[in-house]
């Protein structure tokens, strides 16, 4: 089994002893294990966010009328119209309301099954 470490080099750095008092030690050896945080931090946390985030706003720009959502408040219904910035949903009959479209949380197209 080939470990994370050992394909780095990071191994050498970390298992490294401490330098002498006459010698220098490279400052980007010092930083590295910060960078590397840093960029964890980042493929982990960051990156998915904003990948989740984005596929939601195409989600939320591509409604039409008769699909069929679902609120931030849980609320089901079909999409009756569509404005600007919000959408009138009808959660039975004769009964409508309106919502931010930043309230969608989930949208079904109505051509699917």
């Amino acid at each position: 089994m080939i470990n994370f470490f050992h394909l780095t080099g990071i191994h050498s750095l970390l298992l490294s002893p401490p330098a002498a008092a006459g010698q220098e030690t490279n400052p980007i050896m010092q930083f590295l294990p910060l960078i590397l945080i840093v960029v964890v931090f980042y493929m982990f946390l960051i990156r998915p966010q904003k990948k989740k985030q984005k596929q939601r706003e195409e989600q939320i720009a591509k409604i039409e009328k008769g699909d069929k959502v679902v609120t931030a408040s849980g609320i089901h219904g079909t999409v009756a119209q569509i404005e600007d910035s919000t959408i009138l949903v009808q959660v039975a009959e004769n009964v409508k309301i309106r919502f931010e479209k930043s309230a969608v949380t989930n949208v079904t197209p109505k051509n699917a099954a």
